[in-house]
């Protein structure tokens, strides 16, 4: 039932962003939603179960955004500048997305192991959430390939596309850092189009 799934998991969202974790009740959860709370077990199995889809659902409402950024029709450079200031504004808005990309979860929010879980679950996204979820590190990595799949035209030789990726990778860490430490005046925007003031050639003739 994947409208009900996803008003369970607004409804926790919501109740996330005005208490602790610990403190939500599935109950209450259930009740936003406007479903019964075995319907809620059924779809996510427990509250840790609800917890790992949530931070799921959230990882790639994130990833989603950086796809749309690098895919705008603009100077590859301001591709990846667009998805620098998208990583900085979601991680303000969003504690989950900042906690993702840090590994910093404070005691108001859940704080699911990354590894893969055990679950009996007959529900295919439960089973989905079940799997590794992902570290600072991954995000890193995530982010950085699809830069250079957004990014690598035609005639990118092998060498371009390694200069390339080095270029992403340096501009995901870059953004990172100004999740936790935020920059000064011009904030993320000017420091990445500082470093890439000399781009490599294959970001500079990419289309």
């Amino acid at each position: 039932m994947p409208a009900a799934r996803e008003s369970l998991l607004d409804a926790a969202f919501t109740a996330l962003a005005r208490r602790p974790w610990s403190t939500v009740r599935m109950v209450d959860v259930a009740a936003v939603a406007g479903v019964s709370r075995q319907t809620l077990y059924n779809e996510f199995g427990s509250k840790e179960g609800l917890a790992r889809a949530l931070v799921r659902r959230e990882a790639d409402g994130y990833l989603a955004g950086v796809e749309r950024a690098l895919a705008a029709p603009a100077d590859p450079r301001e591709r990846l500048v667009a998805a620098a200031e998208w990583t900085a504004s979601a991680a303000r808005g969003n504690a989950l997305v900042r906690a993702m990309l840090t590994g910093c979860w404070s005691e108001r929010l859940p704080s699911p192991t990354l590894s893969p879980v055990p679950s009996s679950s007959a529900v295919p996204a439960q089973r989905r959430a079940d799997g590794p979820l992902p570290s600072p590190s991954d995000f890193v990595g995530l982010v950085r390939d699809r830069a250079v799949s957004a990014l690598s035209g035609p005639g990118t030789t092998r060498s371009d596309a390694a200069e390339l990726a080095r270029a992403c990778e340096l501009v995901v860490r870059l953004s990172l850092s100004c999740v936790t430490a935020a920059p000064g005046t011009g904030g993320v925007t000017e420091l990445v189009r500082a470093v890439l003031t000399t781009p490599p050639r294959s970001l500079g003739a990419a289309s």
